[in-house]
């Protein structure tokens, strides 16, 4: 059992054992180390991507963890893609800061090249050499098909990017890449990303009343999890005897809306996952019922749109995700429309 403080200026702490009065020795953490993100996401290796995407070999299966979530985000994407497809473009250029395996990329290519665009530029880059390495491996096939160049580098969101000015049509940061930098870097990093951005930047985060998570495992693998929102650090423990130790910064929607809205204007801001994981059919917790799942599934997404943008529910969803267009882009409009 989790249990989780919501209260955003304490500690939450769980324990996991076979032996709940029994409670593991404290691992010594030394707070001011730096923190090696890219480590954590380097040793989980093959079982990062199924876990964080569902199949590999099924990137529009959306069976994830995320499934529910990862089915809006594509949504909004596809929707995105297929509005410039019918503006009369040929070409389109992706990026992806902190693509980790590479999916979110594979599927914008995959989409853009059935629709008909003849140019397609992709990048993704990630601080994780052994994910990008995955990357790699699993865009292999799409790499050569005519028109379409897709690359993966091993680089660092902090540093400026190498895409020239208002090159890049569609520009994605999803899931938990922004949490793991200094919140006061944040503005910067949102002026860099608007640079390069033209057209749209989407980005997801965990705000600060979503359900725990091991970012690289299921929750049901933690033996211990201590999130400490003052100074943004979290630390678990999981069954498999590993320890993980690295700062990561949980959102409230007003903050997510700070950073972006002085560089973009922002089309969407809404929680994501508000009721699904709560409520759906779990083998792990939630019983199945078929005679009143499909009626449960329907109401449930009532439910999400209905509540998705309320300021009482997002910061309780299991993320954030925030929509913003270039203003560089409304310019260009407005000028050719003169």
């Amino acid at each position: 059992m989790i249990d989780q403080d919501s209260i955003p200026s304490r500690k939450w702490t769980s324990g996991l054992t076979g032996s709940p009065r029994i409670r593991p020795p404290a691992l010594a953490i030394d707070n001011d180390a730096p923190d090696d993100v890219a480590d954590i996401y380097n040793q989980a290796g093959d079982d990062y991507g199924s876990y964080a995407d569902g199949d590999p070999s099924q990137p529009f299966a959306f069976d994830g963890m995320h499934a529910y979530a990862d089915r809006c985000v594509w949504a909004v994407l596809e929707a995105k893609l297929a509005d410039l497809r019918a503006s009369g473009a040929r070409s389109v250029r992706f990026l992806d800061a902190g693509c980790g395996p590479g999916t979110w990329l594979r599927r914008l290519v995959i989409r853009a090249h059935a629709l008909g665009f003849s140019s397609i530029a992709a990048r993704g880059f990630d601080i994780a050499r052994g994910q990008i390495q995955r990357a790699r491996l699993a865009a292999g096939s799409l790499s050569s098909l005519p028109g379409v160049t897709l690359t993966f580098d091993v680089a660092d969101l902090t540093d400026r990017l190498p895409e020239p000015d208002s090159s890049v049509d569609i520009t994605l940061c999803l899931y938990s890449a922004l949490s793991h930098l200094p919140v006061e870097r944040l503005t910067d990093i949102s002026t860099e990303i608007a640079r390069v951005t033209s057209g749209h930047f989407m980005t997801t985060v965990r705000p600060i009343g979503s359900t725990p998570t091991a970012f690289v495992e299921t929750v049901e693998n933690v033996r211990r999890l201590k999130h400490d929102h003052v100074k943004d650090r979290c630390e678990i423990d999981l069954s498999d005897g590993r320890h993980m130790a690295f700062g990561f910064h949980l959102f409230t929607a007003v903050e997510l809306r700070s950073h972006f809205a002085g560089n973009f204007d922002i089309e969407d801001l809404r929680g994501l996952d508000l009721f699904h994981s709560r409520f759906m059919p779990d083998a792990r917790w939630n019983p199945v019922s078929q005679a009143g799942d499909g009626h449960l599934a329907d109401e449930l997404d009532r439910l999400e749109r209905t509540y998705a943008a309320s300021t009482e529910f997002m910061d309780r969803a299991t993320h954030l995700l925030l929509v913003a267009r270039s203003r560089r882009a409304v310019t260009r409009e407005s000028s050719s429309k003169a």
